[in-house]
């Protein structure tokens, strides 16, 4: 019931999107079926119970269903429409100072309880091979407690028909406007984690996230030239009412070249644009390789701050514990000690933050029942943090976790993931369009691209959907074949301009991977347009023959 399968969906042109699945395919109605909290609390307690008879010092009990609905769709066909659910329990114990984790998918008291017992006896293993004790902050626990994301449309009852139409009409505007192919998907998942500890915690969550994908193709045919450009909204953790889409949450990009989105998604009017971008590109010139002002938008940004930012101030990566899946980090212990790495200029602040409304990482508790938080990273450029779980915190000298902990199901181990990690907006009043009347030789970026970053999270080299040429202050059309390259520190040292929050919001990843085995989770990255000055661009294009 509980295998691990890979679900191929197409991503047009530009490739394949690789999607987890864990779990058996179901009927759609049998994702609403609910679960109660009173049967959640007995097999947690069995667990507890068992673990702490075997010799624990300490247990905590995850018991999980994930359930997930993916709907891929190109040009006018529906190609796949998959439900899943994976449910059971998992059971992490301390026993002689060291970590040991079993789980089971039989929902029995029997299993549940011989769960625990192993988990119990794999921690004793370990023991022997460890060299000083796991050292855990504290948690006050907080009794029966619920957490839910906030929606407002829940997407398992909204029909799988109404979804695949609202594809396939996203897909024929983009058609109608130009576009040679055109793909949409739709990802939806909704996680019930019941999380127990003998700390004295019962905690139930309902969490909820969505992210509709969208890629335009336009082919040139006399040159057999193809150009794509993807849906420029972000993933959020909130119901279906993301496809509400309302005048008041959209905005209108610098210069006026794209609408973006804030609170909700209209696919279509996205697919429609998507499309005369994707022609427009096909004509648009390549651009001239130099030193370059970047005025970045949040939807291309997110994905620069999670790979420079959100990665190497993971801890378990400053520590060399997290280091054969995309490596350590360049931000060692030893430059947060001195208290003055400038990792950015003066006006750059990182904020790391669990509460942020309609965000992906947004959750009332972590996987070990600590309550969700926010705190600084980077204050006034300077690092003055990283992301900690509950046995990491004393090696920062932190007296309390911050909630980093995760786990991407029931019969994951949890470790530390990344939280929602943001760059503030601007204190000073400032938009977009003023922003770019001070640039005389600029690029406009927008949307999510390729990108390449080295082991330590230092030298890195990124690309968009979307560039516009700016000359004196002014956009003047598109330009392609750009990526821009820096490395981390001279990078956001580089940052001369942010705009202020009224053109905040969250970009996103929805499938985030970590660990091994790999593990995938979700969050959301929040900026307000960033312009950065002198950086390094060349020019991507390949000549063939």
């Amino acid at each position: 019931m509980e295998r691990r399968t890979f679900l191929k969906i197409s991503g047009g042109a530009a490739g394949a999107i690789m999607v987890p699945v864990f779990g058996n395919a179901v009927a759609a109605e049998a994702l609403t079926n609910p679960v109660g909290a009173a049967f959640k609390k007995a097999l947690a307690d069995v667990a507890l119970e068992a673990a702490t008879k075997a010799g624990a010092s300490y247990c905590d009990v995850r018991i999980g269903r994930y359930l997930n609905q993916f709907i891929t769709t190109r040009d006018l066909n529906v190609e796949n429409v998959v439900n899943t659910e994976s449910s059971g329990v998992g059971v992490r114990v301390i026993a002689n100072g060291a970590y040991g984790f079993a789980s089971t998918n039989d929902m029995s008291r029997d299993s549940i309880a011989a769960a625990a017992r192993q988990a119990v006896a794999i921690a004793r293993a370990n023991a022997k091979l460890q060299a000083e004790p796991l050292q855990l902050a504290p948690v006050k626990g907080v009794g029966e407690v619920s957490w839910a994301t906030p929606f407002t449309k829940d997407w398992r009852t909204v029909p799988v028909k109404d979804k695949a139409e609202m594809l396939i009409a996203a897909n024929k505007a983009g058609l109608d406007a130009g576009a040679s192919f055109m793909t949409s998907n739709l990802f939806q998942v909704n996680q019930q984690k019941y999380f127990a500890s003998t700390d004295g915690s019962y905690i139930d969550q309902d969490i909820h996230r969505l992210w509709s994908p969208m890629t335009a193709t336009a082919v040139d045919k006399a040159s057999n030239r193809f150009r794509t450009r993807d849906g420029l909204a972000s993933p959020a953790g909130m119901g279906y009412e993301y496809f509400d889409a309302r005048k008041e949450d959209k905005v209108q990009a610098a210069g006026g070249v794209a609408t973006l989105y804030t609170k909700s998604y209209d696919i279509v009017e996205d697919a429609r644009a998507a499309a005369k971008d994707a022609r427009a590109k096909l004509t648009a010139k390549s651009v001239e390789p130099g030193k370059y002002d970047l005025v970045l938008s949040p939807e291309h940004l997110f994905l620069t701050i999670h790979e420079s930012v959100g990665h190497p101030t993971e801890l378990d990566r400053v520590l060399g514990y997290e280091a054969n899946y995309a490596g350590t980090s360049f931000a060692t212990l030893d430059k947060w000690q001195t208290k003055k790495f400038k990792f950015g200029a003066d006006r750059v602040n990182f904020i790391a933050d669990k509460n942020e409304p309609r965000s992906l990482g947004a959750v009332g508790y972590d996987d070990e029942g600590v309550p969700a938080k926010r705190w600084d990273i980077i204050r006034d450029g300077i690092l003055v943090n990283y992301q900690a779980t509950r046995d990491q915190a004393h090696i920062i000298g932190e007296k309390e976790s911050h909630g980093c902990s995760y786990a991407d199901s029931w019969n994951s181990v949890q470790f530390q993931r990344m939280p929602n990690v943001s760059l503030a907006p601007g204190k000073a009043s400032l938009t977009p369009d003023q922003m770019i009347k001070d640039v005389k030789k600029g690029i406009y970026i927008l949307g999510r691209g390729s990108y390449s970053i080295d082991q330590q999270r230092y030298n890195f080299q990124f690309g968009g959907q979307l560039y516009f040429e700016i000359k004196d202050g002014k956009i003047t059309g598109p330009i392609e074949d750009v990526a821009y390259q820096s490395n981390t520190q001279d990078f956001w040292n580089a940052c001369s301009a942010i705009c202020d929050k009224r053109d905040w919001r969250m970009g996103g990843s929805f499938f985030d991977g970590k660990g091994q085995p790999s593990q995938v989770s979700a969050v959301s990255h929040g900026s307000s347009t960033t312009r950065f000055n002198g950086i390094n661009v060349i020019n991507t294009a390949r000549k063939i023959g």
